[in-house]
């Protein structure tokens, strides 16, 4: 059992695997890749991705079919000797290619073989100028198979040959499977071109030298003279082939240095790209407080900062019974009204989209062949894929506290890059965010829908007391939220105003039902009772805690009967010192008492109700509030037989 459990464990960089997958591409290409992976419980995106590990199990599994598939019982040490090919180079270029010769790569073999696989403690010393001895130690409980030991002989025979030294020799004195302790490796490789001409410089010279000195004590001066500028000719010539092939390799070194230096500036690159998107989410999701806006902030982050063609979100409703399209970039106008009128079931048990099982089972899917799934789409499904030209995407689930709230999905159909683990892994990261900001924003949502409901009872309890003025505080809101969206004032403000014309009459809570209901001109002593229905609403008002954008409430309820000329009540301030808000609610309540029936009169008809307001604009009323109430009304209420400008 114990063994199981190791083997189950992430232990083989997905870069082994995919050096062999490209030497089966160019030497075994009758080989059916796809059904290769599929028996060893690999996926070809976790090949493609440099982060991903397999374990012990899967690595045997595709070792023990690929051998049945090409017959070729030494294709494990033919794998890792590929890995110097130009088609495998980035497998090792990172860790390998950029150190000036194989001496060195060979020597820090222990440093960076953790990149490559976690079986195993990897030892290197050097023994010789050019001789390593490499020792491999697995961890205890993990059991690697003798083809995996034919391999490394391989990566270590690839080493040499990427620095285009000869193949080097392999001494293998003890193996774990021939009842060794531990595998050790003793490698040993040729010099370098520009060294063995160097070393034949030096001999050529010290050869000349000897000659020419023994010339001078055995003979005369004439064989000497004659000799040294033959010998300094061709030790100088020597030299210099030796420097150009040294300058050769030196050259060969940078290249490869530079190329290393390459990829990991483009992994540093990507990194702060995503370290900036995560930073731009944070700071988009918190300047928002609805759903909707957050959803366009976080969308627009995606398409500056991800490196995908497409994206979408989808979210659940209320019941979770379907997953609809609420943001998404990429998608050209006739896409993006196909996704909006485009849901998801999650009541259909029958539903096995992989949008729905993402959902439900809470985990990413990496599709990189809508073909494969073809069979557990529904018609419906499989015909809106074809729509999308959709051929490869990731979808993750947006979830908080262990609750799905929607889903975050995202796809490639320009740039052909391919979709992998690493993708999954800086989705899966956002998706929580995303959540957490839904989450809050749907609280908050909740919460201003309680808010709204419980002024609409309030007000609706002072109209209920007369079924004549029934609906008159939400008349007086929509005309009020009219005026103000026609004279373009900011949304917050039109929020403050909707509450406060909402509860503009609240006062008259304290008011006499006789006084209230009177069929009849009031007297003076009555009208003033009603005029105080304004202090009242106003004290009534200033006991709840408005805060924020709502702190005006009160004082514009009360000012709503405060006129122009100053003729208004409770105060009688006029023009410019009454709040703009409480002018527009003067309008609109003034219109809808006009224009509806009452105990005392009957309503007026909408062109004595429009001659009214005229008549008594710049003297009760503000003109531009009439102006904007007269336009806003027209279209509105698609009047046509009357003339606003009259």
């Amino acid at each position: 059992m114990e063994t199981s459990k190791i083997d189950n464990r992430p232990l083989y960089n997905s870069r082994i695997i995919d050096t062999y997958i490209k030497l089966i591409k160019r030497n075994y290409s009758y080989i059916n890749v796809s059904e290769l992976l599929n028996y060893a419980r690999m996926e070809p995106y976790q090949v493609t991705d440099e982060g991903h590990w397999f374990t012990q199990e899967q690595v045997d599994l595709f070792y023990e079919r690929l051998v049945k598939l090409t017959g070729n019982k030494n294709i494990a040490r033919e794998a890792g000797r590929y890995a110097a090919s130009p088609d495998a180079i980035g497998v090792m270029r990172q860790y390998v290619l950029g150190l000036v010769g194989p001496a060195k790569a060979y020597e820090i073999a222990g440093k960076y073989a953790h990149n490559f696989s976690k079986s195993a403690i990897y030892k290197s010393t050097k023994i010789g100028t050019n001789k390593v001895n490499i020792t491999v130690v697995p961890y205890e409980g993990v059991c690697e198979k003798s083809f995996q030991c034919e391999n490394r002989m391989g990566y270590f025979e690839a080493v040499a040959i990427m620095f285009n030294y000869r193949l080097p020799k392999i001494e293998h004195p003890e193996c774990l499977f021939k009842e060794g302790n531990v595998c050790r490796y003793i490698v040993s490789w040729k010099e370098s071109s520009s060294s063995f001409w160097k070393k034949i410089r030096n001999y050529t010279a010290v050869f000349f030298s000897a000659v020419c000195l023994g010339s001078y004590f055995l003979t005369s001066w004439a064989i000497p003279i004659t000799i040294l500028p033959f010998s300094v000719f061709v030790v100088l010539l020597l030299t210099l082939y030796a420097g150009i092939i040294e300058k050769r390799e030196l050259n060969a070194a940078i290249d490869n240095l530079r190329g290393s230096s390459d990829k990991l500036l483009e992994q540093v690159n990507v990194n702060y790209n995503n370290a900036l998107m995560i930073n731009e989410i944070g700071l988009a999701i918190s300047k928002q407080m609805d759903i909707d806006g957050i959803l366009s902030n976080v969308i627009q982050v995606f398409e500056k900062r991800l490196d995908y063609d497409r994206g979408l979100i989808l979210l659940a409703n209320q019941d979770k019974t379907r997953l609809t399209f609420r943001a998404g970039f990429g998608y050209t106008d006739e896409l993006l009204s196909i996704l909006k009128n485009t849901s998801f079931h999650l009541d259909r048990q029958e539903s096995k989209g992989v949008f729905v099982v993402s959902f439900r089972e809470q985990k990413p899917f990496l599709i990189n062949d809508v073909s494969d799934i073809e069979t557990t789409l529904s018609p419906h499904s499989l015909e809106l894929a074809k729509k999308m030209g959709t051929k490869s995407f990731i979808c993750c689930p947006i979830i908080n506290e262990e609750e799905p709230l929607g889903i975050l999905a995202v796809d490639n159909i320009k740039t052909k890059r391919p979709l992998c683990q690493s993708d999954i892994s800086l989705l899966m990261g956002i998706a929580p965010e995303i959540g957490i900001s839904i989450h809050n924003a749907t609280l908050i949502e909740a919460k201003e829908r309680q808010f709204k409901s419980i002024l609409q009872v309030l007000a609706a309890s002072i109209d209920a007391r007369d079924s004549l003025t029934a609906g008159h505080s939400e008349k007086v809101t929509e005309y009020a939220l009219g005026i103000s969206n026609e004279m373009g004032l900011p949304k917050d403000y039109c929020e403050m105003i909707r509450v406060a014309s909402l509860l503009h009459d609240y006062g008259k809570i304290g008011i006499k039902d006789s006084i209230l209901k009177k069929e009849g001109e009031l007297d003076t002593e009555e009208r003033e009772e009603i005029e105080t229905h304004t202090n009242k609403t106003k004290k009534i008002l200033e006991q709840i805690n408005f805060e924020g954008i709502y702190r005006e409430v009160p004082y514009i309820a009360e000012c709503h009967h405060e006129k122009i000329d100053g003729s208004g009540y409770p105060k009688g301030i006029k023009g410019e010192e009454i709040p703009l808000g409480a002018k527009i609610i003067a309008v609109a309540d003034f219109f809808e008492a006009i224009t509806s029936k009452r105990h005392y009169r009957d309503p007026m008809s909408l062109d004595i109700a429009f001659q009214l307001l005229k008549e008594e604009s710049g003297i009760h009323f503000d003109r531009k509030v009439i102006e904007a109430f007269i336009n806003y009304y027209y279209r509105e209420y698609n009047i046509k037989n009357l003339n606003p400008n009259e």
